[in-house]
């Protein structure tokens, strides 16, 4: 049987003075790029330097839109309407659609970063919000959202296309959410049980839940985070893992 992934990784964070991550290095291993764009981290010119590297590493260009929250990197819950959700995507794609179009790129997909992610995969209205959003600026953008989620539902109600969006260093409740960063054992340090997760996701679609219960789970993309001390090493170490494995590594 043959499996493909798409690899993405949550990219161009820095802003000013201040730098995150390993944008470069990364990028080699990855098929995917979602861009901050200058609501939760990333700034014009951070935004301008990644499409430029993304492009040279003919890495597909995405949006990362999150909630204007720069001091808490977008995961705090904001509370938002649905119109408030369309407004702040609307801009933060059009922005990152302006960058790839000067640099001679094109807009590949949109991901919600963050507890705008996390809020919209379990918020019909919001979903729908974000999903209308992205078909209205690029309709032929993918939306990446959580596996099984509402926005992915959203995005195929409306008319997209869609990727389910597995996680390799995020452990899972049993209603398929993310465990909340702020609860105990939300997050995989140990590099060897993400590829293993990462894996029977994507041979099995199955995932082990904090609950000790399996639930099934469809991965068309893997998110890796790149603004973590051992990002680059771990990126290295999955693409050459899910290599080994027989798992073909390419864009959507």
């Amino acid at each position: 049987m043959m499996f493909t992934i798409d690899l993405n990784c949550d990219l161009g964070e820095s802003f000013g003075a201040y730098r995150m991550g390993n944008d470069k290095e990364i990028l080699q291993y990855v098929t995917s790029a979602n861009i901050a764009c200058g609501f939760h981290a990333g700034d014009p010119s951070v935004m301008k330097k990644t499409v430029q590297l993304a492009l040279r590493e003919h890495v597909a260009l995405g949006a990362h839109p999150g909630l204007p929250d720069l001091v808490g990197f977008g995961r705090r819950m904001m509370k938002i309407s649905p119109e408030e959700a369309f407004d702040l995507t609307v801009y933060q794609i059009g922005a990152l659609a302006a960058f790839c179009k000067s640099e001679g790129g094109k807009l590949h997909h949109v991901k919600p970063h963050g507890a705008l992610y996390n809020m919209a995969a379990v918020d019909p209205s919001l979903a729908e919000a974000i999903a209308e959003a992205v078909y209205k600026v690029e309709g032929e953008a993918i939306l990446y959202g959580l596996a099984g989620s509402e926005l992915i539902k959203a995005g195929k109600k409306v008319g997209l296309k869609t990727a389910n969006e597995v996680f390799a260093d995020r452990t899972y409740q049993q209603d398929g959410t993310l465990t909340p960063r702020h609860l105990p054992d939300a997050v995989i340090s140990d590099a060897e049980q993400s590829i293993l997760q990462v894996v029977r996701m994507v041979k099995e679609q199955k995932v082990h839940t904090l609950q000790e219960t399996d639930i099934s789970i469809e991965a068309d993309t893997i998110c890796i985070h790149g603004d973590g001390d051992h990002a680059l090493e771990f990126a290295q170490s999955i693409h050459e893992r899910l290599t080994k494995e027989g798992i073909t590594i390419q864009q959507r």
